[in-house]
């Protein structure tokens, strides 16, 4: 089932997500329906919060490195390495595109889908996408990443586009 995305100004996006305790039939439909979710907004990551879901779950997309579907629960970033910027866009701020900082290569602990404790290493867009959707997590968006003034001026517009 595709589900909607939050937008800002909702309040569930600064809110920090709760741990997954297991794995169960409620948690495995959630991550379907955000995989299928991500696939159908054609996003790169998602986490969640942004379905309106207060928990630590992202699904990131890595078939475009010959990967595949990556479900990470509770993650953790252990490291991170080197640093580029480069422009985001996010599904829970349409239209905003803005250059950010981020690690070129993670490691991240993480639950599987299956409930398994696993460690991976990330890089490149991969990397970013991680980072990207923990920011989510941590109740972060794109616009904490803007200077004070022009995260104003957004916060502002994004609300004016809500009414």
């Amino acid at each position: 089932m595709i589900l909607d995305i939050k937008t800002y100004p909702d309040k569930i996006l600064s809110q920090k997500a709760k741990k997954v305790g297991e794995v169960n039939a409620e948690i495995k439909k959630l991550i379907d329906d955000m995989v299928e979710t991500l696939y159908a907004k054609q996003g790169a990551g998602l986490a969640a919060n942004q379905v309106g879901v207060a928990k630590q779950i992202i699904v990131a997309d890595d078939t475009r490195n010959g990967g595949n579907t990556k479900i990470l629960i509770n993650p953790k970033i252990l490291s991170k390495k080197g640093s580029a910027s480069l422009r985001e866009g996010c599904l829970s701020l349409p239209g905003l595109d803005i250059e950010v900082k981020r690690p070129v290569k993670i490691e991240v602990e993480y639950m599987d889908a299956r409930g398994q404790l696993r460690k991976m290493k990330a890089d490149d867009l991969l990397a970013r996408i991680i980072c990207h959707e923990t920011d989510h997590l941590r109740g972060k968006t794109l616009l904490d990443k803007l200077p004070l003034i022009q995260r104003l001026k957004t916060k502002r517009q994004f609300k004016k586009i809500k009414k």
